[in-house]
């Protein structure tokens, strides 16, 4: 990880999918879907969440995601798609994060809910300030599709274990409906 300051962590879940009478790994985004992931890459870049590396679930709604959210970055980003983290418990998104280089300064995982929301509460240590509670809170109330959580991590990617981060933003961009 990056010298002299924690690494971030960055969960993104997908953006809103439609329910086509296909198997669920190859749902596709919904249109209020189509809209929010442009935003969610919009927020990242805004709030200088540019990855290093990004781990991507194989679900073409995490793929159409990560695809539309990347278009707003204005850099090109390393991508890994990821079987494992489609459909993953918290444990298995650990595991996948513990192999990542570290030289890699911000992740950024795209996959699904429960894993995503019950890894981010998993790492979070308890806040240190209102802020940090107060993102800690909507998080634990709700994971909405698009929402993004950033934790700083301290150590290695292997030493990442419950408590050890600091959620220090929660957010959920909405593209603006047309």
């Amino acid at each position: 990880m990056s010298t002299g300051s924690d690494a971030r962590l960055v969960l993104l879940r997908h953006a809103k999918s439609a329910w086509p009478d296909v198997a669920d790994h190859e749902r596709p985004l919904g249109p209020r879907g189509l809209r929010d992931a442009p935003a969610a890459g919009r927020w990242l870049r805004d709030a200088g969440c540019l990855p290093s590396l990004v781990i991507c679930s194989t679900a073409r709604r995490a793929r159409e995601t990560w695809a539309l959210a990347a278009g707003e970055l204005g850099a090109e980003v390393p991508v890994r798609f990821d079987e494992r983290v489609y459909a993953a418990e918290p444990e298995d998104l650990l595991e996948v994060v513990s192999e990542v280089p570290e030289e890699v300064g911000t992740l950024l995982l795209v996959g699904h809910n429960p894993g995503l929301e019950d890894l981010a509460v998993t790492l979070a240590r308890e806040a240190l300030d209102p802020a940090e509670a107060g993102a800690l809170e909507r998080l634990s109330e709700k994971f909405p599709t698009s929402a993004i959580a950033v934790l700083a991590c301290p150590g290695s990617w292997q030493e990442l274990a419950p408590g050890s981060a600091r959620l220090t933003d929660f957010a959920v961009p909405r593209g603006a409906a047309r």
